[in-house]
C-alpha cells in the first residue's frame, strides 16, 4: 500500500524534520502533578509555583553541611557559623541570583519586621538566632587594568544599597593586588615591590627598592602587559580577584565566602583549568578551605553549583532581578576559557546533561599525593615533584656548583620563584607565544602581587636559590638552560638516534 504522502516533498520533509520533544512524557509539573510546566530542566518539567522550592533545596543541600564549625552538627536544625559571611558580587547573573536567594533563605527570617511575633521556643533559642553575625557584599572592579572600560562601582553600590540596606558593601579594585596600603589594611605581612624575570623559566626575583616605585594602577597594567598570552591574562585576572576576596574575607573575620558560580560556569571552569595544568587542584574549583595561617579556615563555597544558567535566568526573570552584567576586557574571546565556554554551551543545547556530567565526573577526582604547601600566586595546594618532572624532560648539566654561583657578600643571590608556584601558575607565566598580546613581545619584567612578594610559605629556605635543586640522590646540581645549535644537540642525543 502506497502512502498518500508519497510524491509530496513538503509532507516528507515535515515528517523527517520533526523536532525532538523538550520533555520526556507530559507537560504537567512532575512535582505537584497539577499545574502546567513553565520550565524544563534536563527533560523534567516544573511549574512556576514549584520552581522556588527546587532552588531552595539545591542551595540548602550544598551550603548547610558546611555552615557549622563541625560538619556533624549541620544535621541538626540549628545552624550557627563560627564567623561572618562574605558574598562575592560581580554584577553577573550568577552572583545576582545567589545574593537574592541567600537573602530570602537565610537573612529575611531575622529582619525586624518578621521576627517580631513569630518567635518559637523563646527569644534566645538557637533557631531564632541569625546564622552569621554579619553579612557583607564584596565587589571587585577591573576597569583600571584596561583603558576604555567603564567603572561600574558606583552603579552597583547604589543598586545593592537600595535592595539590601542592612548589608555592608565592600568595594575593591583589581589594582589593590599591588597596593601596599590595602595589604596593610587586611593585615598582610611586610612585603616589598618585587618583579620576576620572564626571560628565564626560573623566574628570578629582583627588588625595586633602588628604582622609582610605580603606583598600583601602573603596576597592574605592567603586570597584564607582561603576560604572554590572552589565556594567561584571563587566568591571571581570575586568580587576582579570587585572592583579593580571600584576604578580604579574613580581614572581615568571615568564616564563609560565597561565590555565584553556577553549574554551567563551574563545568566550563573545570575543563578550562584542567587544560591549563590545574588538575592537581581541580577539587578546589567546587569547594575549598583556605588556611593562610594557623587561624580558622575560610570555607569557599559555590551554592549554585547544582543550578544551571537556564535556571538562574528564569529565577531572575520571574522575580524581576536587575542584572548589571559584566563588561569583558579587550580580546577576552581569544582565550581558552572563552573557547571552552562556546563549546560546552553549544553541546548543552542538544545534550542537556553535559554540564552535570562534567561536574559529577570531576568531583570524583582526587590527587594521589599530599600538597607540600600553597602556591604563592593562587594560594592553592602546591603539587610536589613538579620541578623534578620538568628537569627530566629538559637538557641539563650536573656537577658541583662553582664558587661564583653561590651567594657572597658582594653579589647577592637571586631567588627563583619557580619552586613556589603550582604547575598551572608557572605555565601561565612561561607559556611562550610567537607574539605578545598586543602584537609585540611581552615585557620581560613581571610585577608581583603583594602576597607573592613576601617570603614563600611552607618550603625550605634553600629551595630555589640560583637554580640549584636536589637531584634524585639528594645531591645539589646546577641547572643551566641555554640555546644550543643543531650540531651540538645531535652530539648530545646521538646515542639515542636510529641510523
Amino acid at each position: 500500500m502506497v502512502s498518500e504522502s508519497c510524491g509530496n516533498p513538503s509532507v516528507e520533509s515535515e515528517a523527517i524534520m520533526t523536532r525532538r520533544p523538550k520533555h520526556d512524557k507530559s507537560k504537567i509539573c512532575i512535582k505537584c502533578k497539577v499545574n502546567t510546566g513553565a520550565i524544563v530542566i534536563r527533560h523534567a518539567v516544573y511549574c512556576k509555583e514549584c520552581f522556588p522550592a527546587l532552588l531552595n533545596s539545591k542551595i540548602r543541600r550544598i551550603l548547610e553541611p558546611h555552615i557549622n564549625a563541625k560538619p556533624e552538627l549541620s544535621r541538626k536544625k540549628s545552624l550557627k557559623a563560627s564567623g561572618n559571611l562574605l558574598v562575592a558580587f560581580s554584577g553577573g547573573l550568577g552572583s545576582t541570583v545567589l545574593l537574592d536567594l541567600i537573602s530570602r533563605i537565610y537573612l529575611s527570617p531575622w529582619t525586624e519586621e518578621e521576627v517580631e511575633g513569630n518567635l518559637k521556643g523563646g527569644k534566645d533559642h538557637p533557631r531564632n538566632q541569625p546564622v552569621w553575625k554579619s553579612v557583607s557584599i564584596c565587589y571587585v572592579e577591573i576597569a583600571s587594568g584596561f583603558p576604555g572600560m567603564t567603572d561600574k562601582t558606583m552603579k552597583i553600590q547604589q543598586i545593592l544599597r537600595e535592595k539590601y540596606k542592612t548589608l555592608e558593601f565592600i568595594s575593591l579594585r583589581l589594582e589593590d593586588a599591588f597596593d601596599m596600603s590595602w595589604w596593610d589594611k587586611v593585615g598582610g605581612k611586610a612585603a616589598l615591590d618585587a618583579n620576576a624575570d620572564l626571560t628565564n623559566d626560573e623566574l628570578f626575583i629582583s627588588s625595586t627598592l633602588t628604582t622609582p616605585t610605580l603606583n598600583p594602577v601602573e603596576r597592574l597594567r605592567s603586570y597584564i602587559s607582561a603576560l604572554p598570552t590572552h589565556t594567561a591574562i584571563e587566568n591571571a585576572i581570575h586568580t587576582l580577584i579570587r585572592v583579593l576576596l580571600l584576604y578580604t574575607a579574613r580581614s572581615t573575620q568571615s568564616s564563609h565566602l560565597l561565590l555565584g558560580t553556577s553549574l554551567t560556569s563551574l563545568s566550563i571552569r573545570l575543563i578550562s583549568s584542567i587544560s591549563q595544568g590545574g588538575g592537581f587542584s581541580v577539587w578546589e574549583e567546587a569547594y575549598e578551605e583556605w588556611k593562610p595561617d594557623s587561624t580558622t579556615a575560610i570555607r569557599v563555597i559555590r551554592p549554585l553549583q547544582e543550578v544551571t544558567t537556564k535556571e538562574c535566568s528564569m529565577w531572575a526573570w520571574w522575580n524581576g532581578l536587575l542584572v548589571v552584567g559584566q563588561e569583558k576586557y579587550p580580546r577576552a574571546k581569544e582565550g581558552i576559557y572563552a573557547l571552552t565556554k562556546d563549546f560546552i554551551i553549544g553541546l548543552e543545547r542538544d545534550y542537556p546533561s553535559t554540564v552535570s556530567t562534567i561536574a559529577r565526573t570531576c568531583s570524583k577526582l582526587a590527587p594521589k599525593v599530599e600538597a607540600v604547601g600553597l602556591c604563592i600566586f593562587c594560594e592553592r595546594p602546591l603539587q610536589p615533584g613538579v620541578q623534578l618532572w620538568k628537569s627530566r624532560i629538559s637538557l641539563r648539566e650536573t656537577g658541583q656548583p662553582t664558587t661564583a654561583s653561590r651567594s657572597s657578600d658582594s653579589s647577592p643571590v637571586l631567588q627563583s620563584l619557580t619552586p613556589y608556584l603550582c604547575y598551572s601558575c608557572h605555565t601561565m607565566l612561561t607559556s611562550r607565544n610567537s607574539k605578545g598580546v598586543s602584537g609585540n613581545p611581552a615585557s620581560p619584567s613581571l610585577p608581583l602581587p603583594v602576597w607573592a612578594s613576601i617570603h614563600p610559605r611552607g618550603l625550605s629556605d634553600d629551595v630555589g636559590r640560583s637554580g640549584m635543586q636536589p637531584d634524585l640522590n639528594g645531591n645539589e646540581e646546577l641547572w643551566l638552560r641555554r640555546k644550543i645549535d643543531p650540531d651540538e644537540m645531535k652530539v648530545v642525543i646521538g646515542d639515542f638516534l636510529l641510523e
